[in-house]
């Protein structure tokens, strides 16, 4: 498996943002997460966070799905822990184009052009405290720096793309070849996670791991090493 600083830094990086709390108080939350793994929220005036003091402890929920057939699964939820600051005007564009990523709101163009502004919307960022996670029989705490220094996987991506095809165009054979490596029938099988370092299989409710015989570099080396579980039986 991935280190598991990656993997929750690669949950994070694919996952929305789905509950704010503020001093143990939830509300509704609208947002994205940067670079570096940071939730950054979009506040309208009259909203909690707003006027928030620097002090106040937030909490962002970010959740992790895997759409297989018409049915919605979660596949990891991430807590990130730690104080919402104002973005730096500096930075202000970047942290608007990554809400924008997951949710377009044309309040983030007022909040550019009225930045600082009494009654415009505002930019804010987590200042990270630490992150709980729980994924599949995983769950932990990170600290902040173990957070923010590792990276996703450089692969995701194009993993993505390509597990979303084999989901949708080669059930047939992954079951078959999942069958082959198990030695035994097997029920409803889909591929649930796919990085540098392996292929996650969910078979019926359980999820089993094909480790790859040296990681991936690149995404010709991740469709090599997908094709050869599949082909290798």
């Amino acid at each position: 498996m991935p280190p598991i600083a990656e993997r929750i830094r690669t949950l994070a990086a694919t996952a929305s943002l789905t509950r704010l709390t503020v001093d143990g108080v939830p509300f509704p939350v609208r947002g994205g997460v940067d670079s570096r793994g940071r939730p950054v929220l979009l506040v309208r005036p009259g909203e909690k966070l707003h006027g928030l003091r620097d002090d106040a402890v937030v909490a962002v929920n970010l959740t992790a799905t895997r759409t297989l057939g018409p049915v919605e699964h979660p596949r990891g939820l991430v807590e990130v822990q730690g104080w919402a600051l104002a973005v730096p005007e500096e930075e202000a564009r970047e942290a608007a184009v990554a809400i924008a990523a997951d949710c377009a709101d044309e309040s983030l163009f007022e909040a550019l052009e009225r930045y600082g502004e009494p009654g415009a919307p505002r930019l804010l960022r987590m200042d990270v405290g630490q992150v709980v996670y729980l994924t599949g029989q995983d769950s932990g705490v990170l600290d902040a720096d173990d957070y923010l220094d590792a990276v996703p996987d450089p692969l995701v991506e194009a993993a993505e793309r390509v597990l979303a095809h084999m989901n949708h165009s080669h059930r047939p054979q992954l079951t078959g070849a999942v069958a082959a490596h198990l030695g035994t029938p097997v029920g409803e099988v889909w591929l649930w996670e796919l990085d540098r370092y392996g292929a996650t299989v969910r078979v019926d409710e359980t999820l089993v791991r094909f480790p790859w015989p040296v990681p991936a570099r690149s995404s010709t080396c991740l469709e090599t090493a997908l094709r050869g579980l599949i082909c290798a039986c």
